[in-house]
């Protein structure tokens, strides 16, 4: 056999891989700018806020909850849902068809969750391939059919395999500390406690204060979004490939959308900074927080998925 054939790569594989490099790297830049905007955002809030000792201590509670995030967003966002841990015992399709996207993606098997839920969605969590975890409701496995649900496993297999599901989760938990920060001083403000500040301590409290009470959420939110955007088109494409047929994703995705919409997932409203981890956005309408929808219009995200086809 020639093996020395085979050691030189034709040159539209490697033009192609030079693109999905370079590709890769901008989308790592981006994220990384504005994640950096997002930090930067609480500690100006801090300070807003508190003045100097505001923007040292949202400092130190920015370092620790990255921090936290790392190691055990998963096991929360998990808990969060009541998600419990199966196997090819527990869940004989579910458990195959991740197992079979593992091996075509060559990643390690991810551990596979199932949220007792009748509203139709999924998502991935995890710090890193080797910590990953898979989840869906049981009301997605119900709704779909098998080749649906191996397009919605591999887009979930997708975030799994660029690396960005952190990304997501410290996102959410920077953005869900600057609204909780917000919520804190605004109740500071109305009891008083503030009242007594030296106003030379920068610009902590007063007109400052309540600007920052009104736009740091939003600003946060809009960051997120921009985060979590980006990362759900590159996902339904390259989960698309790794399922084989992108019709399988476009129709799940369809499905989903209409029956999330008529079965809203009550558990994301009381945790509205998680809701950007799923695959469809779980939030009803009446939410305030689905005005600022980290997911792509869908109806976008199919007919990117129909044109792949093409």
């Amino acid at each position: 056999m020639d093996t020395g054939a085979d050691a030189v790569p034709c040159p539209d594989d490697a033009n192609e891989d030079q693109l999905l490099l370079g590709e890769w790297t901008m989308n790592f830049m981006r994220t990384t700018m504005l994640l950096a905007a997002l930090t930067a955002l609480f500690l100006v809030a801090g300070q807003a806020l508190g003045g100097k000792g505001g923007m040292m201590i949202a400092l130190v509670l920015a370092i620790g909850m990255n921090f936290f995030a790392y190691w055990f967003s998963d096991k929360m966002v998990l808990k969060m849902y009541n998600a419990i841990e199966v196997g090819p015992d527990q869940a004989p399709e579910l458990y195959e068809i991740v197992e079979e996207l593992a091996r075509r993606a060559e990643l390690p098997m991810p551990r596979v969750y199932v949220i007792e839920d009748p509203s139709p969605n999924a998502f991935a969590t995890g710090r890193n391939p080797e910590n990953a975890a898979v989840a869906a409701t049981t009301g997605i496995m119900q709704m779909l059919t098998r080749e649906e649900i191996a397009g919605v496993m591999a887009h979930e297999m997708a975030h799994v395999l660029h690396r960005d599901i952190l990304i997501g989760t410290i996102s959410a938990t920077i953005a869900g500390a600057i609204t909780a920060l917000a919520n804190m001083a605004q109740w500071a403000m109305i009891f008083g406690a503030l009242s007594g500040r030296d106003d030379d301590e920068s610009s902590g409290g007063g007109i400052g204060g309540i600007i920052m009470i009104i736009l740091a959420p939003i600003a946060a939110s809009l960051i997120q979004m921009a985060i979590s955007r980006s990362r759900e088109y590159q996902a339904d494409r390259t989960g698309a490939e790794l399922c084989g047929n992108p019709l399988w994703l476009a129709s799940a995705l369809e499905k989903i959308h209409h029956g999330s919409q008529q079965i809203p997932l009550h558990e994301a409203e009381s945790h509205p900074a998680t809701a950007h981890m799923f695959i469809a956005n779980p939030l009803s309408g009446r939410s305030l927080a689905s005005l600022f929808s980290t997911h792509p219009p869908m109806e976008e995200r199919i007919h990117l998925l129909r044109e792949m086809v093409r």
